[in-house]
């Protein structure tokens, strides 16, 4: 009899970046990022987590800062992928037929790659006013595991983050999430875990932006059942752990609520 598929799905190794980052200071983030990699990956990982817009801090001069999808940052990330052997994933500003896009990359050591843009752009900080939100889901694989990608914002919306069908086994979000805000941050982050069944695994930036808004980091992954598989508030931080499938299967198997869950979608997405 051949065993069940999910058995041949090996656990991940992750690695995430709480990265303080420079105001609007491309070279010298990913300066800083390159070095902090550099000294603190000591062993093989699968992928590499950085914040959102980690190369600029979340600015809106989006056309002063943006790049093209051949550009110095995107150039980086495939060389920092291949350097390390893993995906390697964040998210930029990119200009792209006359519009600004948060688009998160998923740079894999080949250097392809394929990307997701926030959907949900933050209206207090004009975020709407500077960038075009995004259409599409992204669910990405890695390693047999099933990966939906969301930026910062995305994290409000449960109904946008369903897990249909078990259709994602981790949730991986990137941010720049103000410490005015972090229980808010701390609270969403496992009740998407537990009303999803899978690993929610988000990644936050520290320190103060160029608009003195303070943010505390406290990065974190929580799995299916809303327990801590790490967490780290306040300080820089460059952490690798690593996730179970079978520990997701064993979960979902002792509590199958995925199967009663209301069979409603969104209309207006692809």
């Amino acid at each position: 009899m051949e065993s069940p598929s999910y058995l041949n799905i090996n656990n991940l190794k992750i690695t995430i970046f709480q990265a303080y980052l420079f105001w609007e200071n491309v070279d010298k983030n990913l300066q800083n990022i390159s070095l902090r990699l550099s000294s603190g990956v000591k062993e093989k990982t699968d992928l590499i987590v950085l914040p959102e817009m980690f190369n600029t801090g979340f600015s809106m001069n989006a056309e002063a800062l943006a790049e093209e999808m051949d550009g110095k940052t995107m150039t980086w990330m495939a060389a920092a992928a291949a350097k390390y052997d893993c995906v390697i994933t964040g998210s930029l500003i990119i200009s792209e037929n006359g519009h600004y896009y948060n688009r998160m990359i998923w740079m894999l050591p080949t250097g392809k790659y394929e990307h997701y843009d926030k959907r949900h752009l933050f209206g207090m900080g004009a975020e709407d006013e500077n960038y075009t939100a995004g259409q599409k889901k992204v669910v990405v694989e890695l390693k047999g595991w099933k990966i939906r990608l969301a930026i910062c914002y995305d994290l409000r919306f449960p109904v946008y983050l369903r897990n249909h069908d078990a259709a994602y086994d981790i949730l991986l979000i990137i941010a720049s999430w103000p410490d005015k805000r972090i229980a808010h941050w701390k609270a969403l982050i496992p009740a998407r875990a537990i009303e999803n069944q899978s690993y929610v695994i988000a990644v936050n930036r520290v320190g103060h932006d160029g608009n003195e808004i303070y943010h505390s980091g406290h990065s974190m992954c929580i799995d299916a059942y809303g327990n801590t598989v790490y967490y780290k508030p306040e300080d820089e931080d460059l952490y690798t752990f690593s996730i179970s499938y079978d520990e997701l299967v064993k979960i979902r198997r002792q509590f199958p609520f995925l199967k009663d869950a209301d069979d409603f979608f969104l209309t207006d997405e692809a």
